[in-house]
């Protein structure tokens, strides 16, 4: 046959330093410019100095811009005054930057569509929020213990076929 040796491939030991040392042996192998929550550590800004989000609740799509400012929140180019008369869902948009204590350093524009206008406030709360984490990432620990990053996934059940809505039957006769 051949007069060459096979050579044994063995393979890399893994450091000593990491070994049997569990999670923190998996941080060390983390790659650099991530954070502990695994989110970008430098924030994620344009070239004309914004942060962008997209925030969802229902139906609701809100594409939310944040740049620095005075505090002005601007909804589909109308004040948010004018486009949500109820307080409880100007409130509602205001709480993240608010819990943050950035509510008169950032301009927030907005541009939203579908569903009401309770689903339209969810959204631009999600999408104010996601877009603070963006412009600080150091924001993230504060806001997610209040649940605005996360997409509040309920949304209207379908009608059924055979029934009057989604749960509810027809009247029963019984002639």
């Amino acid at each position: 046959m051949s007069d060459v040796e096979p050579t044994e491939i063995a393979a890399p030991a893994p450091p000593a330093s990491t070994q049997g040392q569990g999670f923190d042996a998996l941080r060390a192998l983390r790659p650099e410019g991530l954070s502990e929550a695994g989110a970008p550590a430098e924030p994620q800004i344009d070239a004309r100095g914004r942060a962008y989000a997209t925030g969802k609740r229902k139906n609701a799509i809100a594409k939310v811009w944040i740049k620095p400012g005075s505090g002005k929140i601007t909804i589909n180019d109308r004040d948010q005054t004018i486009y949500f008369a109820r307080p409880v869902l100007r409130m509602m948009i205001a709480q993240p930057l608010e819990i943050a204590q950035r509510a008169s350093q950032f301009d927030v524009i907005v541009s939203v569509q579908g569903s009401g206008l309770s689903g339209q406030a969810g959204a631009i709360r999600h999408g104010i929020a996601k877009a603070l984490t963006y412009y600080e990432p150091g924001l993230r620990p504060v806001l997610k213990p209040h649940g605005f990053l996360t997409r509040d996934s309920r949304v209207v059940e379908r009608k059924k076929y055979g029934r009057a809505k989604a749960r509810r039957s027809f009247q029963f006769s019984k002639r």
